[in-house]
């Protein structure tokens, strides 16, 4: 699904040199390849603050902690996302509110969002899915009206640019806390985990920074709770690397994007992603519909038989997962969560992507599909 090998051939001189540059440095925690690369990314996105962290998952709870959220409140969550997004909410005693999506862009809308709304919710965790944003201008109106705070889950959508006729921000830059996941296998990747919060607000924070340091002011002096979650000085430094290259990898993915679009646009029984009008996309997944009357296992078998990867993101709602059942949440309630997940398959997408792959991509699959 992502060539992290090529990747790390074209840059492997710059990135063993950063490494190598760590190691004769003896800064393992926070050194100082940290707080550059927490300065170069708030420059690239425009973010007034940028606070690194362990993990994206660490970041959505550190952002949920950081609120002045209790025990039993509600926030509100989209029903298709990976499981971080409710796993923390458990973590913390919260009450996930599970929303469905709209069906072309897989995202919340106001309209879903004002459907699933309850009294005594107080947050929205909005998930920018597969490499774009969803309407953040019509999203953060309706939020104002109700309320709520927006924490904004960029995990898998940084550089996403949302512009309209009265905002023009990056992906996680708009709500009162936004955070981002750099799992290897991200736009923008690490080699092993780390993450990072972006807020506009400078108490925040100063707050989010002590908690990622177990709520330290300073050494020894923990003015809040807070949790270990440090990202490691060798991570920075080839995230600063690679951060450079970071709208070369995007124009690549949007090249490949588009020779997907080319080739698969008119064959009968998927369909190609939709782009939000109001976003640019930078491509995380390249993420097809099939119609129901295909067999997504057997196409994905014809697939992986002429080695080619596919994947499902995601094959089981959040709410239908074992850990996270409710007798109180109804499968009928989310209509388009549950046909996308008996319908997405996401196919290879990464900066190493060529024109002969994508051929033969798009002729197996259309193999696959009509024989």
């Amino acid at each position: 699904m992502v060539d992290l090998q090529g990747q790390y051939l074209r840059l492997k001189a710059e990135i063993e040199e950063a490494v190598l540059d760590v190691l004769s440095s003896g800064q393992f925690i926070q050194g100082k390849q940290v707080s550059d690369f927490e300065s170069e990314l708030a420059a690239y996105t425009g973010s007034p603050f940028v606070i690194s962290c362990a993990n994206g998952t660490d970041a959505l709870q550190l952002a949920c902690m950081a609120l002045p959220l209790e025990r039993g409140d509600k926030v509100m969550v989209p029903a298709f996302t990976y499981i971080a997004t409710a796993e923390v909410l458990h973590l913390l005693g919260l009450q996930p509110i599970y929303c469905d999506v709209d069906p072309l862009h897989f995202m919340l809308t106001p309209e879903t969002l004002e459907k699933a709304w309850q009294p005594g919710c107080k947050a929205v965790m909005l998930v920018h899915l597969f490499g774009q944003c969803p309407d953040m201008e019509a999203v953060m109106e309706w939020a104002a009206f109700r309320g709520l705070w927006v924490i904004e889950d960029n995990a898998q959508s940084i550089g996403s640019v949302f512009n309209s006729r009265n905002v023009s921000k990056q992906a996680g830059t708009m709500g009162i806390i936004g955070t981002t996941s750099f799992f290897p296998s991200k736009n923008l990747g690490a080699y092993g985990d780390a993450g990072a919060l972006f807020t506009a607000d400078e108490n925040l924070a100063h707050k989010l920074r002590m908690m990622a340091n177990h709520g330290q002011s300073k050494r020894y002096y923990h003015d809040t709770i807070g949790v270990n979650s440090r990202m490691d000085t060798i991570q920075a430094a080839i995230l600063r690397v690679k951060l450079k290259y970071l709208d070369d990898f995007i124009q690549s993915r949007q090249n490949a994007a588009v020779l997907y679009d080319e080739r698969l646009s008119k064959i009968e029984g998927l369909h190609i992603p939709v782009r939000q009008p109001h976003s640019t996309h930078v491509f995380h997944q390249y993420t097809l519909r099939l119609d129901l009357t295909i067999n997504r296992q057997q196409v994905q078998d014809v697939l992986q038989k002429n080695g080619i990867s596919s994947a499902v993101y995601y094959p089981l709602p959040v709410y239908a997962q074992k850990a996270y059942q409710d007798a109180t949440v109804h499968a009928a309630d989310f209509p388009v969560t549950e046909y996308l997940c008996k319908s997405v398959l996401s196919l290879p997408m990464h900066t190493e992507l060529n024109t002969e792959a994508i051929d033969y991509i798009c002729n197996m699959l259309y193999k696959a599909i009509h024989g």
